[in-house]
């Protein structure tokens, strides 16, 4: 792993346990940054055993000489704090506490939405704007200015890094499955670089499993969890031998997970079993069927969609059940139940018309789409695979 791999690996743990010692999200922030910046000319030769903590280390040592120079009582205490912590932090030791404590915080209701899963997607997954703008579907700039005036509103506000009590979860749980679930998508398909990240997916998860831990009668909790072990199961065939993208209906299934997929069907008769149908569960459901036998059921699935409609009536949602639709009914009621989709650079939605055009036999009007769908995608491997499919017209 470089240095680029390390900073995207660590970058949330090590902000989130300086937060828990520092009390201050932007000073954390700005520790780790700096560590970072020391390991440019530190590691030249070779990365230390356990980059996280030498990066925990590093950025608090940075943070005690920062406080020295300041004369505020409250410096003075943060630094008593940050002396008294053992010199070398375990490299999980408190680790995921820190992060689930980073989550509640940033989800604090005292913030918009939008504003809570931006920095929590920011100073826990590591994104970057641009990939935290493509999830949303807004411009870069917006979710810049929102995460600069979330951290202020919590610096200012005095708004304690801690979890809630239980009386408080569930007012906060919609924003943290939220962003464990951006987390997840991000590292299954990447807004740059390679399609997959690994190490997002696998935060994600892990992450999911803490909350199941933490909220095991939420039913939407664990139909997070089976969402994503269900997903991350099929993940060794999406990529074939040349690093090209394999969709569903090409895929070879006997690379699949079967211990994740058996876990994640075992979640989802839990769900049922609960009959509190919601999102998360919904989408699990889904996956279920797709995981379930030689082959999908897509009946099954357009049934689960119609559902999953109508408790998120989103055009992302309605975009997706029109590949079930096209399964059932065919390309042609598909393309029509996409046609008043407004989803502005949003790539998929094109691609999915190229498709369905193409099914149809109307090669010009689906060249034209797949131009479009090439010229909105960032990731190199999903427009090469678009590439291909235009080419083959």
């Amino acid at each position: 792993m470089d240095l680029d791999g390390v900073y995207r690996a660590e970058y949330g743990r090590c902000v989130a346990t300086l937060t828990r010692l520092l009390g201050d999200i932007g000073l954390a922030e700005e520790a780790v940054q700096d560590a970072f910046t020391v390991a440019i000319d530190k590691w030249a030769e070779a990365l230390p055993a356990n980059p996280g903590a030498w990066i925990v280390t590093t950025a608090r040592n940075r943070a005690i000489d920062r406080l020295r120079r300041e004369s505020t009582r409250e410096a003075r205490h943060a630094q008593a704090l940050l002396l008294h912590e053992p010199d070398e932090p375990g490299q999980l030791g408190p680790v995921r506490d820190d992060q689930l404590r980073m989550i509640f915080t940033c989800c604090h209701p005292a913030l918009s939405p939008l504003a809570q899963t931006a920095l929590t997607l920011r100073m826990l997954g590591g994104l970057e704007a641009p990939e935290i703008a493509r999830a949303y579907l807004v411009p870069e700039a917006t979710i810049f200015q929102r995460i600069v005036r979330a951290k202020k509103k919590i610096r200012d506000a005095g708004i304690p890094y801690r979890v809630p009590n239980s009386a408080d979860l569930p007012q906060r749980l919609s924003s943290v499955l939220t962003v464990v679930y951006l987390i997840f998508n991000e590292g299954y398909a990447s807004t740059s670089g390679p399609l997959v990240r690994t190490d997002l997916c696998q935060e994600a998860i892990r992450l999911a499993r803490a909350l199941a831990e933490l909220m095991p009668d939420e039913p939407e909790v664990i139909g997070l969890l089976a969402l994503l072990l269900l997903t991350e199961a099929r993940r060794p065939a999406r990529v074939g031998p040349d690093g090209e993208l394999v969709v569903l209906a090409e895929q070879d299934r006997t690379l699949w997970n079967q211990d994740l997929i058996e876990e994640g069907h075992d979640l989802v008769r839990q769900c049922l079993r609960r009959a509190q149908p919601g999102p998360y569960q919904l989408q699990a459901a889904i996956n279920a069927v797709h995981t379930d036998g030689p082959k999908t059921d897509w009946t099954q699935v357009l049934a689960l969609y119609d559902q999953l409609v109508q408790h998120t009536p989103t055009a992302i949602v309605a975009l997706n059940r029109a590949v079930a639709v096209a399964e059932v009914h065919g390309p042609a009621a598909a393309l029509n139940a996409i046609e008043e989709l407004d989803l502005p650079g949003y790539h998929l939605l094109p691609a999915t018309r190229a498709d369905l055009l193409a099914r149809l036999g109307e090669n010009e009007e689906a060249n034209a789409a797949y131009a479009e769908a090439i010229a909105l995608a960032t990731n190199d491997t999903e427009r090469a695979f678009l590439k291909t499919r235009r080419a083959n017209l």
